[in-house]
Protein backbone atom coordinates (compact mmCIF):
# COMPACT_ATOMS: atom_id res chain seq x y z
CA UNK A 1 0.00 0.00 0.00
CA UNK A 2 1.28 3.41 -0.95
CA UNK A 3 2.14 6.23 1.26
CA UNK A 4 -0.65 8.29 -0.17
CA UNK A 5 -3.43 5.97 0.03
CA UNK A 6 -2.09 5.23 3.60
CA UNK A 7 -2.58 8.83 4.59
CA UNK A 8 -6.06 8.95 2.73
CA UNK A 9 -7.27 6.38 4.79
CA UNK A 10 -6.15 7.82 7.94
CA UNK A 11 -7.28 11.46 6.85
CA UNK A 12 -10.69 10.05 6.18
CA UNK A 13 -10.39 8.27 9.42
CA UNK A 14 -9.68 11.67 11.72
CA UNK A 15 -12.82 13.08 9.22
CA UNK A 16 -15.12 10.91 11.33
CA UNK A 17 -13.78 11.17 14.79
CA UNK A 18 -13.54 15.24 14.19
CA UNK A 19 -17.20 14.40 12.75
CA UNK A 20 -18.23 12.31 15.60
CA UNK A 21 -16.26 15.69 18.35
CA UNK A 22 -18.90 18.05 16.32
CA UNK A 23 -22.16 15.89 17.67
CA UNK A 24 -20.19 15.33 20.75
CA UNK A 25 -20.64 18.71 21.54
CA UNK A 26 -24.28 19.12 19.52
CA UNK A 27 -25.72 16.67 21.70
CA UNK A 28 -24.25 18.35 24.96
CA UNK A 29 -22.13 14.74 25.20
CA UNK A 30 -19.26 16.55 26.26
CA UNK A 31 -20.15 16.69 29.88
CA UNK A 32 -18.70 12.81 29.63
CA UNK A 33 -15.12 14.36 29.92
CA UNK A 34 -16.30 16.04 33.43
CA UNK A 35 -18.18 13.77 34.74
CA UNK A 36 -16.94 10.07 35.74
CA UNK A 37 -19.85 8.27 36.43
CA UNK A 38 -21.77 9.50 33.60
CA UNK A 39 -18.90 8.60 31.55
CA UNK A 40 -18.61 4.88 33.14
CA UNK A 41 -22.51 4.38 32.32
CA UNK A 42 -22.43 6.15 28.50
CA UNK A 43 -19.82 3.57 27.70
CA UNK A 44 -21.41 0.76 29.92
CA UNK A 45 -24.54 1.08 27.68
CA UNK A 46 -22.68 -0.25 24.46
CA UNK A 47 -21.95 -4.42 24.36
CA UNK A 48 -18.46 -6.12 24.01
CA UNK A 49 -16.25 -4.71 21.20
CA UNK A 50 -18.75 -1.52 20.60
CA UNK A 51 -18.02 -0.69 24.05
CA UNK A 52 -14.21 -1.10 23.51
CA UNK A 53 -13.96 1.29 20.30
CA UNK A 54 -16.64 3.82 21.82
CA UNK A 55 -14.04 4.50 24.91
CA UNK A 56 -11.11 4.85 22.18
CA UNK A 57 -12.44 7.08 20.14
CA UNK A 58 -13.22 9.01 23.45
CA UNK A 59 -9.86 8.97 24.40
CA UNK A 60 -8.70 10.29 20.45
CA UNK A 61 -11.59 13.00 20.61
CA UNK A 62 -10.75 14.44 24.00
CA UNK A 63 -6.72 14.72 23.10
CA UNK A 64 -8.22 16.53 19.04
CA UNK A 65 -10.63 18.64 21.32
CA UNK A 66 -7.65 19.77 23.42
CA UNK A 67 -7.41 21.10 26.07
CA UNK A 68 -10.57 18.59 27.59
CA UNK A 69 -8.87 17.08 30.27
CA UNK A 70 -8.04 13.30 30.21
CA UNK A 71 -7.61 12.02 33.77
CA UNK A 72 -11.19 11.10 34.01
CA UNK A 73 -11.09 8.97 31.10
CA UNK A 74 -8.00 7.20 31.68
CA UNK A 75 -8.93 6.35 35.16
CA UNK A 76 -12.92 4.89 33.34
CA UNK A 77 -10.61 2.76 31.28
CA UNK A 78 -9.00 0.72 34.00
CA UNK A 79 -12.11 0.77 35.85
CA UNK A 80 -14.19 -0.59 33.12
CA UNK A 81 -11.27 -2.96 31.24
CA UNK A 82 -8.53 -3.52 34.15
CA UNK A 83 -5.15 -2.30 34.01
CA UNK A 84 -4.14 -3.98 31.37
CA UNK A 85 -6.73 -3.73 28.73
CA UNK A 86 -7.43 -0.15 30.20
CA UNK A 87 -3.90 0.80 29.30
CA UNK A 88 -3.69 -0.51 25.90
CA UNK A 89 -7.29 0.86 24.82
CA UNK A 90 -6.23 4.30 26.12
CA UNK A 91 -3.34 3.99 24.47
CA UNK A 92 -4.55 3.50 21.01
CA UNK A 93 -6.99 6.34 21.34
CA UNK A 94 -4.75 8.98 22.67
CA UNK A 95 -2.15 7.39 19.85
CA UNK A 96 -4.75 8.16 17.20
CA UNK A 97 -5.25 11.58 18.78
CA UNK A 98 -1.97 12.29 19.22
CA UNK A 99 -1.01 11.90 15.64
CA UNK A 100 -4.29 13.59 14.59
CA UNK A 101 -3.24 16.56 16.31
CA UNK A 102 0.01 16.50 14.70
CA UNK A 103 -1.12 15.71 11.51
CA UNK A 104 -4.01 18.86 11.27
CA UNK A 105 -1.15 20.76 12.42
CA UNK A 106 1.53 20.00 10.02
CA UNK A 107 -1.07 20.13 7.47
CA UNK A 108 -2.96 23.64 8.34
CA UNK A 109 0.10 25.21 10.03
CA UNK A 110 0.04 27.95 12.62
CA UNK A 111 -3.42 29.49 11.94
CA UNK A 112 -4.66 26.05 13.21
CA UNK A 113 -2.24 25.87 16.37
CA UNK A 114 -3.48 29.71 17.21
CA UNK A 115 -7.07 28.65 16.98
CA UNK A 116 -6.33 25.84 19.49
CA UNK A 117 -4.22 27.29 21.61
CA UNK A 118 -3.88 30.05 23.90
CA UNK A 119 -1.59 33.10 23.25
CA UNK A 120 -0.42 32.00 26.97
CA UNK A 121 0.67 28.76 25.95
CA UNK A 122 2.36 29.87 22.62
CA UNK A 123 4.61 32.87 23.86
CA UNK A 124 5.92 30.24 26.74
CA UNK A 125 6.36 26.87 24.69
CA UNK A 126 7.02 28.40 20.89
CA UNK A 127 10.60 28.26 21.20
CA UNK A 128 10.22 24.19 21.55
CA UNK A 129 9.52 24.63 17.36
CA UNK A 130 12.92 25.88 16.83
CA UNK A 131 15.04 23.86 19.22
CA UNK A 132 14.22 20.69 17.48
CA UNK A 133 15.30 18.56 21.27
CA UNK A 134 13.84 15.55 20.86
CA UNK A 135 14.89 14.05 24.48
CA UNK A 136 13.41 17.63 25.90
CA UNK A 137 9.59 16.81 23.76
CA UNK A 138 9.76 13.39 25.43
CA UNK A 139 10.77 14.87 28.97
CA UNK A 140 7.72 17.04 28.66
CA UNK A 141 5.33 14.30 27.78
CA UNK A 142 6.18 12.60 31.63
CA UNK A 143 5.32 15.47 33.24
CA UNK A 144 2.00 15.20 34.58
CA UNK A 145 -0.74 18.01 33.95
CA UNK A 146 1.47 19.33 31.33
CA UNK A 147 -0.79 20.43 28.09
CA UNK A 148 0.62 17.37 26.02
CA UNK A 149 -2.80 17.57 23.62
CA UNK A 150 -2.01 20.96 22.85
CA UNK A 151 1.63 20.06 22.46
CA UNK A 152 0.84 17.68 19.79
CA UNK A 153 -0.82 20.32 17.83
CA UNK A 154 2.44 22.45 18.29
CA UNK A 155 4.63 20.04 17.38
CA UNK A 156 2.92 19.91 14.34
CA UNK A 157 4.30 22.79 13.08
CA UNK A 158 8.24 21.73 13.92
CA UNK A 159 10.91 20.21 11.82
CA UNK A 160 10.24 16.97 14.22
CA UNK A 161 9.52 13.78 11.75
CA UNK A 162 6.22 11.77 12.00
CA UNK A 163 8.37 8.63 13.08
CA UNK A 164 10.57 10.49 16.08
CA UNK A 165 6.63 12.49 16.97
CA UNK A 166 4.93 8.90 17.35
CA UNK A 167 7.49 7.33 19.77
CA UNK A 168 8.18 10.24 21.36
CA UNK A 169 3.97 10.76 22.05
CA UNK A 170 3.10 7.01 22.59
CA UNK A 171 6.01 6.81 25.22
CA UNK A 172 5.87 9.77 26.78
CA UNK A 173 2.15 9.19 27.99
CA UNK A 174 2.88 5.55 29.02
CA UNK A 175 3.42 6.09 32.54
CA UNK A 176 0.80 8.49 33.47
CA UNK A 177 -1.74 6.55 31.39
CA UNK A 178 -0.68 3.32 33.18
CA UNK A 179 -1.17 4.81 36.68
CA UNK A 180 -4.84 6.29 35.77
CA UNK A 181 -5.80 3.20 34.60
CA UNK A 182 -4.58 1.14 37.63
CA UNK A 183 -6.51 3.94 39.47
CA UNK A 184 -9.55 3.00 37.98
CA UNK A 185 -9.15 -0.42 38.46
CA UNK A 186 -8.07 -0.54 42.00
CA UNK A 187 -11.26 1.64 42.64
CA UNK A 188 -13.65 -0.71 40.35
CA UNK A 189 -12.92 -3.87 43.02
CA UNK A 190 -12.66 -1.73 46.35
CA UNK A 191 -9.15 -2.06 46.76
CA UNK A 192 -8.78 1.24 48.92
CA UNK A 193 -5.49 0.79 50.90
CA UNK A 194 -3.35 0.04 47.19
CA UNK A 195 -5.92 2.84 45.69
CA UNK A 196 -4.60 5.76 48.35
CA UNK A 197 -0.93 4.48 47.47
CA UNK A 198 -1.29 4.78 44.00
CA UNK A 199 -3.64 8.11 44.48
CA UNK A 200 -0.32 9.71 46.65
CA UNK A 201 2.31 8.60 44.47
CA UNK A 202 0.49 10.44 41.81
CA UNK A 203 -0.25 13.59 43.43
CA UNK A 204 3.13 13.70 45.21
CA UNK A 205 4.36 13.42 41.23
CA UNK A 206 1.66 15.74 40.16
CA UNK A 207 2.38 18.39 42.90
CA UNK A 208 6.57 18.38 42.25
CA UNK A 209 5.85 18.81 38.48
CA UNK A 210 3.93 22.13 38.93
CA UNK A 211 5.73 23.46 41.51
CA UNK A 212 8.79 22.96 39.71
CA UNK A 213 7.35 22.98 36.01
CA UNK A 214 8.37 27.11 35.47
CA UNK A 215 11.92 25.50 36.67
CA UNK A 216 12.58 22.92 34.17
CA UNK A 217 10.95 25.71 31.17
CA UNK A 218 13.34 28.27 32.26
CA UNK A 219 16.44 25.42 32.36
CA UNK A 220 15.38 24.25 28.80
CA UNK A 221 15.53 27.88 27.34
CA UNK A 222 18.66 28.35 29.12
CA UNK A 223 20.49 25.99 27.75
CA UNK A 224 18.93 26.56 24.26
CA UNK A 225 19.96 30.33 24.26
CA UNK A 226 23.85 28.83 25.28
CA UNK A 227 23.62 26.60 22.17
CA UNK A 228 23.56 23.31 24.10
CA UNK A 229 22.15 20.47 21.73
CA UNK A 230 20.24 18.48 23.75
CA UNK A 231 18.74 16.34 20.99
CA UNK A 232 21.68 14.27 20.19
Amino acid sequence: MSRNKVYLKFALFLSVILAASVTIYIKGWHRLFLNRNELIAFVESFNNVWGVLVFAGIQTAQVMLAPVPGEITGFVGGYLFGPCLGLVYSTLGLTVGSVGAFLLARKFGRPLVEKVASQEFLNRYDFLIDHRGKWISFFLFLIPGFPKDLFCYLLGTSHMTFGTFFIISTVGRFLGTALLSVSGSLARNESYQMFIVVAVIAGIAAFLSYVYRERWITWLRHHRHHGHDLHK
